[in-house]
């Protein structure tokens, strides 16, 4: 029999986005949401941890800074084997990785059995994140991708919000190894639903030749269109040699460090927040119920913010959209540090502009790395970008650690985090001149791509 060969990506961008695709997102939602919540919850049962063993705050730096260096390394190191293996089976053995040992932590009776432990659950937690990215924009039609990759990582904001306000409704009943247990164990459960639900991903199917399954998956999607004559490929430039090495091609080097450096900044502000600002809220006279509440909204103003971005980002490009949000955190971050504790409303006020700016970035940036890398390296593109981010989220909480210990007064701590926002708009518009409308693009004449 003829096989007839037909456009993968031609044949998503024709149709409407089916339940069979939105169940698709919902699960990625979902992995993100726990990814969310364990990554989060350390900075909301910091104060708590901090009490109970006599942590100091340079110790406080180091725990949710090793959680973060164990999010680059699997960032780095799990996330990439997706492009070899699949989404499927790293999404799954990441996310029972995460859940596990977030359970053990809640064993850990010194600050340094808290940090080889929130390492370990970061691994996972790295591997998870950018394959459920990946596995995202590789359902989504082109026209709506950055929209639709972008909701989707809203779960990853409700999460974190959760986490916060789960800590401080539960913390003085069941203390911080409850809040952790409930954290471990949801992850558990889900990979169990994850193995029976989560389908491959149609572009890696493709890449790969496994056309039986691939057909299997589109007539979920549109069961009238698809036939056993039909062979789907992708059209995209072939790629040669380990995926980390393609991502820093010539064609792709400048798109790839500017990234690079917008991750970092992003998330150096990002982590200093999420991390810090209930120890400083309290520290400043709050209480930690409303430290906590006022903290949360980093995460709430990011997921407003992504009703806006993701269609402005399809319709506009990503380059002003970003570097617009860069400049709004830049301000907002700045009156955080203007804004007496006293003056609750207003502290609610610019911590949410603060998150709609800087989570809200977050979420276009990761539907840019998205989108600029091909399917055979993206899963590599995608974890390098947020592994490289994270070494600013590492940064971030450290740095101020280390401003505090010297002396430096909260208040002008967010004078300092303004700085690497504004750098960031920087290295997106050189991006976008690069490599916006009329510029140089990343990926060179396409050919087609049937298999191995």
């Amino acid at each position: 029999m003829s096989q007839k060969q037909v456009g993968l990506e031609d044949f998503i961008d024709a149709r409407p986005v089916t339940a069979f695709q939105m169940g698709v997102l919902a699960l990625c939602g979902l992995v993100v949401f726990l990814d969310g919540f364990d990554t989060q919850v350390i900075g909301y049962i910091a104060p708590m941890i901090a009490k109970e063993m006599h942590v100091p705050k340079s110790e406080l730096g180091l725990i949710f800074s090793s959680g973060l260096v164990g999010l680059m390394a699997g960032f780095m190191v799990i996330a990439p084997l997706a492009d070899r293996f699949g989404r499927r089976p790293v999404i799954l053995l990441s996310t029972v990785f995460f859940g596990l040992f977030s359970v053990l932590t809640t064993t850990a009776d010194t600050s340094f059995h808290l940090i080889i432990l929130r390492f370990l659950t970061g691994l996972g937690l790295g591997g998870a994140m950018p394959n459920a990215l990946a596995l995202t924009g590789e359902y989504c039609p082109k026209r709506r991708r950055a929209t639709l990759v972008i909701i989707m990582f809203c779960g990853y904001s409700l999460g974190s919000i959760v986490a916060g306000l789960l800590s401080a409704q539960l913390l003085s009943s069941v203390g911080w190894r409850g809040v952790l247990w409930i954290g471990g164990t949801a992850p558990l459960i889900v990979a169990a639903a994850l193995f029976f639900l989560l389908p491959e991903s149609p572009n890696v199917l493709a890449l790969h030749g496994k056309q039986a399954k691939l057909r299997s998956i589109l007539a979920r999607m549109a069961p009238k269109d698809v036939s056993d004559d039909q062979d789907f490929v992708l059209v995209e430039q072939k790629t040669k040699g380990l995926p980390v090495t393609q991502i820093l091609s010539p064609a792709r080097l400048i798109g790839t460090l500017l990234l690079w450096t917008v991750f970092f900044m992003n998330l150096l502000d990002l982590y200093f927040l999420q991390s810090w600002l209930p120890t400083l809220f309290t520290e400043a006279g709050m209480s930690l119920q409303k430290a906590i509440a006022a903290s949360t909204l980093i995460m709430a103003g990011g997921i407003v913010a992504a009703a806006v971005t993701g269609p402005l980002m399809d319709k506009l490009g990503p380059y002003i959209i970003l570097a617009a949000l860069f400049i709004g955190g830049a301000i907002s971050v700045t009156m955080i540090g203007l804004t007496p504790t006293s003056a609750f409303a207003m502290v609610m006020v610019s911590t949410f502009c603060a998150g709609f700016c800087i989570s809200g970035a977050q979420k276009s940036c990761n539907a840019l790395a998205v989108t600029f890398y091909p399917t055979a390296i993206r899963a590599t593109g995608v974890g390098w970008a947020l592994g490289v981010g994270r070494l600013g989220s590492i940064v971030g909480p450290l740095a101020a650690a280390a401003l505090l210990t010297l002396g430096l007064a909260s208040a002008k701590l967010f004078f300092f985090a303004a700085i690497p926002l504004l750098i960031a708009a920087v290295a997106v518009l050189v991006m976008g001149k690069v490599y916006g409308m009329g510029g140089r693009r990343a990926e060179a004449q396409a050919v087609p791509v049937a298999g191995e």
